[in-house]
């Protein structure tokens, strides 16, 4: 039997080194997407279950969970319904509700955080999402709202303010969106909730 070409032992040679290659690594699984925090707001109209988007604005997430963790928005409420109703003043009407801390609470008030624009996070206000409340920029500490229905005056550019800076989205609502319109639909004096709803617990789950 004549002796293997040149050419031929080359094709073998090289075969056999990606076999061997591909026995040497391991297969790789893509990694599984990370969880994002969960937190159960139990509230006297029923149950809010929200995701908070510790990824994209984590500033922004990283505070609301420290008043999550220190218990307190344990007993504290919802104090604010706005509607297409009662902005008599305001030529951009919004829709949202605005919670708070238990003002009892024990927790001390953490300092204002930086806005974190929808403009860098990429967070837009849409239904059911959350973003802080704040006044100027840079001044938000523990209120909270939830859109109902889109909100695009509240992104980065949009005319609710007159800053033009928008507010900081953090999450968004996974069940109990007919929870939130509940309580907007509840009373009101101006946009005070008369009375307002409590807040039983706030709990990661």
């Amino acid at each position: 039997m004549s002796p293997l070409g040149a050419p031929m032992r080359s094709i073998l040679l090289v075969l056999a080194i990606i076999q061997l290659s591909c026995a040497a690594t391991p297969s790789v699984e893509s990694a599984p997407a990370q969880r994002l925090p969960r937190v159960l707001l139990q509230t006297d109209a029923g149950d809010i279950e929200v995701e908070i988007d510790s990824v994209r604005a984590p500033i922004s997430a990283t505070n609301f969970l420290k008043y999550v963790d220190g218990k307190a928005y344990d007993g504290g409420r919802f104090h604010r319904a706005v509607t297409m109703a009662n902005q008599p003043n305001d030529s951009v009407k919004i829709q949202v509700v605005q919670a708070g801390t238990n003002p009892m609470a024990t927790m001390a008030r953490l300092p204002a955080i930086p806005l974190e624009r929808t403009s860098t996070t990429g967070l837009l206000h849409k239904d059911g999402t959350l973003s802080m409340a704040r006044g100027g920029p840079d001044s938000a500490t523990s209120d909270f709202f939830i859109c109902i229905g889109d909100q695009p005056s509240l992104d980065f550019a949009g005319h609710r303010n007159l800053d033009g800076q928008g507010f900081a989205a953090f999450g968004r609502v996974l069940t109990g969106m007919d929870v939130v319109r509940k309580i907007q639909a509840s009373p009101v004096q101006a946009q005070r909730l008369m009375p307002p709803v409590r807040i039983i617990t706030a709990k990661r789950i």
